[in-house]
């Protein structure tokens, strides 16, 4: 398997650093990246836990809107052109995050952040992934969300440890000049990059019953309502882990410094589990595969709740992190293997609205029922229970997924 891994990267370098530079910069719009600078941003402009909340889910809410029209601009344009406009607009997101100074504008800065960053970053990167590749099209998502997983893995430490020696906001400038230069760097490694037009015609990778689904008939067929739980569930709770991750070390009596310190196990478990689903899909089909991807995060969320101590804390972590590496290769495989890669960019774009709008519906949830007294750590339970109910829709959603195979 190793061996196999590296001749296909080596044969494929340009296409895959370019699918995992675009993961990386999805950090800046991601809400384990925001959070860091949660407290200051609440002390900045005097918001509780429930405002910051509030505010990050109706700015985040309407970016999951903008992704249903904005997503489907991926079947129409080159990474080349789009990918590099999203990179730059997301390095314009970022200099507004340091020079604004009203809730008002606070809101916009988020919309933006999530929107570029969350959404159509993360987004242009699947979809080229789905696309560029069919055979090994497991393998491919997987080396490309590296590049998210080394975000998540360096910048929390990182950046807890440069905001104790320099202010905050002039550290947003620093995330746009990055912006920018790895645009550059976009360009080049695109320059042979076909249209995703000539790229799809020339795949011609059917889904199920042999067609190529638009998004109207995915949306209208209950198959793809099965799969939604997971997708909301996941980017809903597993999003308010992270937002409220400085609440969360107060009540548990952990240093911010010592909770972050442990976030790289839960990197390393989603890297080597990113690997193994990536290659578990090309061997064996993604559908075997759906049921089981989600179980890791109820019991990571039932640790969550009891943790005593930091070990437990970090068992989570790492629970997640195996959880993690399913959610980011199996859901994407599903899109293409299930409807197709013709319109794939508008239909991964409803699933990424979806968990858009959970991303939203978690933390401004969770920070109303803290400022209501229900507890972070008996919400965690409540989230495990979550889970559990996706995991068995993601059961039947396989179940129908086979069935229509047969009837192909």
């Amino acid at each position: 398997m190793q061996f196999g891994y590296l001749q296909f990267i080596r044969e494929n370098a340009p296409f895959l650093l370019a699918g995992a530079l675009l993961s990386f910069l999805s950090s800046f719009g991601q809400t384990f990246f925001i959070a860091i600078f949660g407290g200051e941003i609440r002390e900045a402009y005097g918001l509780s836990n429930g405002d910051w909340g509030l505010l990050y889910m109706i700015a985040t809410g309407a970016s999951a809107v903008a992704m249903v029209f904005a997503g489907g601009l991926a079947d129409l344009f080159r990474v080349r052109s789009l990918g590099i406009g999203v990179v730059l607009a997301l390095g314009a997101a970022c200099i507004a995050m340091a020079v604004n100074t009203t809730v008002a504008g606070l809101v916009l800065v988020i919309f933006a952040l999530r929107f570029f960053g969350q959404g159509m970053a993360s987004h242009m990167s699947v979809v080229s992934m789905t696309r560029w590749f069919v055979a090994a099209r497991g393998r491919a998502l997987a080396v490309a969300g590296m590049g998210f997983m080394f975000g998540e893995a360096t910048l929390p430490l990182v950046m807890v440890w440069l905001k104790s020696i320099t202010e905050w906001r002039g550290l947003w400038i620093w995330f746009a000049v990055v912006c920018v230069i790895l645009s550059v760097i976009l360009f080049r490694l695109l320059r042979l990059e076909r249209t995703p037009q000539s790229a799809a015609n020339a795949t011609a990778a059917t889904g199920l019953l042999g067609k190529h689904w638009t998004r109207a008939m995915a949306l209208r067929h209950p198959l793809f309502w099965l799969m939604v739980p997971a997708i909301v569930f996941f980017s809903a709770f597993g999003t308010t882990f992270w937002f409220h991750q400085v609440h969360f070390a107060e009540v548990k009596g952990y240093s911010h410094l010592a909770l972050v310190a442990v976030f790289p196990l839960g990197t390393i478990a989603l890297a080597i589990s990113t690997i193994i689903y990536g290659w578990a899909i090309d061997r064996f089909g993604v559908v075997r595969l759906m049921p089981f991807y989600i179980l890791p995060y109820v019991v990571a969320f039932c640790l969550h709740w009891y943790a005593p101590n930091l070990i437990w804390t970090a068992v989570a972590v790492i629970l997640m992190g195996i959880s993690g590496g399913g959610n980011a290769t199996i859901l994407s495989a599903c899109w293409a293997g299930f409807y197709g890669t013709r319109f794939i960019g508008s239909i991964k774009a409803a699933a990424a609205a979806l968990m858009v709008l959970g991303s939203a519906i978690g933390p401004g949830l969770s920070g109303l029922l803290i400022d209501a007294g229900v507890g972070i750590e008996i919400q965690m339970l409540g989230y495990a229970a979550c889970f559990a109910f996706a995991a068995f829709m993601m059961g039947l959603a396989a179940r129908m997924a086979n069935r229509l195979a047969d009837a192909s």
